[in-house]
């Protein structure tokens, strides 16, 4: 007879096998990757992964919603640290996000997977996607509350997301050269970036922090 899991016994294995499938996504992509090589990898049955997830896709909505939840907390305490500043807080959020690509390459790559067509009939990895998307925009909205940038923070967030992402991903894949890095283009593209928002005289304030 079966063991009766209970709930922690439950999450405990979630967790195993979502670290396990993590690094092995994130290595070798989704598609390369079986259940069979998941559980030799874990040390059990090739069925036993079966008795916590559905398949395979499902396992990776999983770890994309663990990877997403824990960007999404990473960002918010770096909000939470600075209540009364709003560019000290702008400032600690990116610096909050870059800390996390670079310290966990692996969850950050997999939560931008493209490769998962039927992401949207996992509710938990829409919510945690939604979660950590919003905190690329309320940053913003009270700058524009202060009065020291211009625009619509929506788009503004995502204008300052893209000035992330798209350089670490860049370096994630090794395609920059003659010295180039990460930092250096986001470093660039931000300060490009608040030149064209930034309301006249308000330029130092917005760099602060």
């Amino acid at each position: 007879m079966p063991k009766i899991l209970s709930s922690n016994d439950v999450e405990t294995f979630r967790d195993r096998l979502c670290d396990v499938a993590e690094r092995q996504f994130a290595d070798h992509g989704p598609d390369a990757v079986t259940i069979r090589q998941l559980a030799t990898a874990l040390g059990v049955s090739p069925m036993t992964p079966y008795r916590y997830f559905k398949d395979k896709d499902a396992i990776l909505a999983a770890v994309r919603a663990r990877a997403f939840d824990r960007h999404a907390q990473a960002l918010e305490d770096a909000y939470d640290a600075a209540p009364d500043d709003p560019p000290a807080r702008s400032a600690r959020l990116g610096q909050a996000y870059i800390r996390f690509a670079l310290d966990h390459p692996e969850a950050y790559k997999l939560m931008f997977d493209t490769r998962q067509p039927s992401a949207d009939r996992y509710p938990d990895l829409v919510r945690a996607g939604e979660r950590s998307r919003a905190t690329m925009t309320r940053h913003v909205r009270d700058l524009a509350r202060a009065g020291l940038i211009a625009g619509d923070p929506d788009l503004i967030g995502h204008l300052y997301w893209a000035a992330l992402h798209g350089p670490l991903m860049l370096q994630f894949s090794g395609v920059l050269t003659q010295g180039y890095d990460a930092m250096t283009l986001i470093e660039g593209l931000g300060n490009a970036l608040l030149k064209s928002i930034a309301r006249p005289g308000r330029v130092a304030a917005a760099r602060r922090g």
